[in-house]
Parts: structure tokens; sequence; C-alpha cells
């Protein structure tokens, strides 16, 4: 069985899904799973109306209602009977999100969100799968949360395998196109969960892992893995292979054509991931396998903007030793800050930082107790894999480098605009 992966950007709109089906009857549908994220931009649409949920806004009605507007649109321009069931389908869940809005009595956020924003994946392969079998494909629609069991850390949870393996293994049929969810789950008492953002590139790692699969194709808008983010690097170059460990390197290091947790599972099983183009399929695309080398072989550059470079220095000129550091992550760890580089003397202690929940001033307030803090926002940390003296002068130029570590196949240099 091959595994394949539909993002957002593939299935936003009408025009997508009728590409997704043009790309099956390009590469073969038999014996095949997909695994779907919601439409376009729905996940933020649904941030939104937790937001509101939250805030007892007036504006919840509003923003439910853009939400099914916006998918509404699509299964009219996909179908050319609105009787279709799909319709019904659709409407059915829209009505038990309305159900849960109404009735939750958890002031839990973050299990509030998971099942909010379940939704999306839930109606967007349901949108799918009726319009392959409107086209005569038939299909097997599954609810992941059936499948993918996981504990009870909403908004991303770990997995359950061994009950995960055993779902899998009895339930999914083959000689069938199967379509599912990305980045949900379930946990034992069947409450929906989510993966992490971003997750559902690790669904399609479960399942092929489960299944014992042939490979697992990521379809992206881009050729393949790039050396370099074209938004930010002119000239960046398709990689056309990559082994398991450079990408696992690449995503340690911020790489987002791959998500983080999906490689361990297919290096276990050495099970090839494919990252390939939906606009043009038959393009080779890259390959991550087992111990092939980088071909071809160049710097890997990529950028985190919006980063914060925090100094912390003894008050005392005392040394910052274990004890220090071990407190300080704790606090990091505390407050849901990121650390992407770290660089140490004996008296001061200096790490590039992601503040994605705002904390950053809370955090402050405590480390002034008991260190000197200097810090500078809005820097961009770059990172260089098999970095070159081109490939330094490339993100030094005409920037003021805040800090720079080099090792013998990584360089990352903390930048702030001239």
């Amino acid at each position: 069985m091959r595994v394949f992966k539909f993002g957002g950007a593939s299935v936003k709109d009408a025009a997508g899904i009728k590409n997704v089906y043009s790309v099956l009857q390009t590469v073969g549908y038999e014996d095949v799973l997909l695994v779907v994220s919601a439409m376009g931009k729905t996940t933020n649409a649904l941030e939104l109306v937790i937001k509101n949920y939250f805030d007892k806004s007036t504006e919840l009605n509003s923003s439910v209602q853009e939400v099914k507007k916006y998918h509404n649109q699509i299964l009219i321009d996909l179908f050319e009977d609105e009787k279709n069931e799909v319709f019904a389908a659709v409407n059915a869940q829209f009505s038990d999100l309305e159900y849960f809005l109404a009735h939750n009595k958890s002031p839990n956020y973050n299990f509030v969100y998971d099942q909010i924003v379940s939704f999306g994946e839930l109606i967007s392969t349901t949108i799918l799968s009726h319009f392959m079998n409107f086209m005569g494909i038939q299909t097997q629609w599954l609810d992941v949360r059936n499948f993918v069991k996981t504990d009870a850390t909403y908004r991303d949870a770990e997995v359950d395998w061994d009950l995960t393996q055993a779902n899998i293994a009895k339930n999914v049929k083959r000689q069938i196109l199967n379509i599912t969810q990305g980045f949900l789950g379930s946990d034992p008492n069947n409450f929906t969960t989510t993966l992490g953002r971003e997750g559902s590139d690790y669904t399609a790692a479960i399942f092929a892992y489960c299944l014992n699969a042939e490979s697992v194709t990521i379809w992206k808008d881009v050729p393949g893995v790039m050396n370099a983010d074209p938004r930010y690097f002119e000239n960046a170059s398709l990689l056309n292979q990559i082994s398991y460990r450079e990408a696992i390197e690449l995503a340690f290091y911020g790489a987002t054509v791959i998500h983080p947790k999906t490689l361990q599972p297919l290096q276990k099983k050495e099970i090839p991931l494919f990252v390939k183009s939906f606009i043009n399929p038959l393009l080779q695309g890259t390959s991550v396998s087992k111990g092939v080398d980088l071909e071809p072989y160049l710097p890997c550059f990529i950028v985190k903007r919006n980063q914060l470079l925090i100094s912390l220095s003894s008050i005392d000129f005392s040394f910052i030793m274990e004890e220090n550091i071990s407190e300080i992550f704790a606090l990091f760890h505390q407050f849901k800050i990121k650390v992407n580089l770290i660089q140490n003397s004996a008296i001061s202690f200096s790490v590039c930082v992601e503040d994605k929940f705002d904390n950053f001033n809370a955090l402050n307030a405590i480390l002034s107790k008991k260190f000197k803090v200097d810090y500078e926002q809005n820097v961009t940390l770059y990172t260089i894999r098999h970095f070159n003296d081109n490939a330094a002068k490339t993100v030094e130029e005409n920037k003021i480098v805040l800090l720079k570590q080099v090792s013998r196949e990584t360089m990352q240099v903390v930048t702030k605009e001239v």
C-alpha cells in the first residue's frame, strides 16, 4: 500500500479537489490511503471561532457561518445536484460543531481547541471522499479517531502505538482508495486530540508504519525539498535525494517541508518518503531514504524570523554553571519558549529563542531577579547545513551579526537588519 498526504493548499478550493482527482488518475489510486488536511486556511478560521467562543464574542456565530459559507461554495462548485448526499453530510458535521459550542462545559482551552479545530479535517475528507465517488472512484472514508489512539495531552498528544497499530492492521481495507484525516486522534475516553500543528505528515507516517507501506508521498505546491526557501533566497535548488538523517537534521533546525516527527517511524521500517508537486505529479521530486548522500551536495539554508536573542550574565561575576543552566531551561519549559541556539561562556549565557506565546515579559521578570538580562527582539536565525564561505557571506551580507556558532557541518548566525 502507498500512503499519500495532501495538505490544505492542495484542497483549498474546488479546483484543488479536482486536481487531486487528476493526480490520482495520473499516478494510480488502487491500494492507496490518502491523509488529508483541512481546506486552505480553515484551521485558522476555526481558531477564530475558538477565540470568539472563549471571549463570549457576539461575532461567534458569524465566524462559524464564514467557515460554513466557505465550504458550501466548494460544494456548489463541485457537485451539479445540490440534492447530493454530501450536502447533508457536511451540514450534519456543522450541526455537531454548533451543538458542541452550545453545550460544552469544559473551561480547558486545549480540550476545546481540539474538539473544534478537528472539524476542518472531518469536513474536507467528507467532501473529497464524496467527490471521488461522484467521479467513479470507490472510496472508504475512515474516521482517523477510531484508529490513532493517544493520551489526553490535548494539542500535542502522544500516540499509543500498540493500540493504534492493532486498530489500523485490523480495519484498513486493501485494494481500495482509503481517505482519512491528518492531525487527529482520540484519547482513552474517545475525545478528539490533535498531534501538534502540521501533524498531518506525522499521521501519514503513522499509517505507513502500521501498514508496512511501500512508500509515503507528501504532495506539495513546490517541486520537492529545496536547499532554501525560495521566498528568501534566489536560485533555490531542488534536492533530488537526502537521507533520513539529513532530513531529521534539517527538520530539527526548523525546515518546514517535512514535519519533525514524521521521519522517525519511517526510518524504523526503512519506508521511503517522497516529496512531490501536486501541480506537476510526474516530476521526480525528492526522495528521502536510508543512507543516501545529499544530491546535489549543496549548502542548505533554514531561516527563522521573529526570534528573540537573550543574554544572561551573573550579577556578581560568578560562573554560570550547570545548576544555573538547569534552572534557566526549566523556566523556558514552563513559559513554553522554544530554544533554537545556545552559546555560553564562564559568566554569560546566550540563547536565541522563539516566544510563540508572548511569555517573555513574564519570564524576564523572574530572570531579572537573579541575572543581568539583555535582549534583542525581532532578530533572524540563519542555519546553514554544509556551509561554505559563499554561503556564509550570503546570510551575513548587509546585516549586523549578533552571534555566530560554527561546527563541522553546521553554521548558525543570529542577525539584525542594518
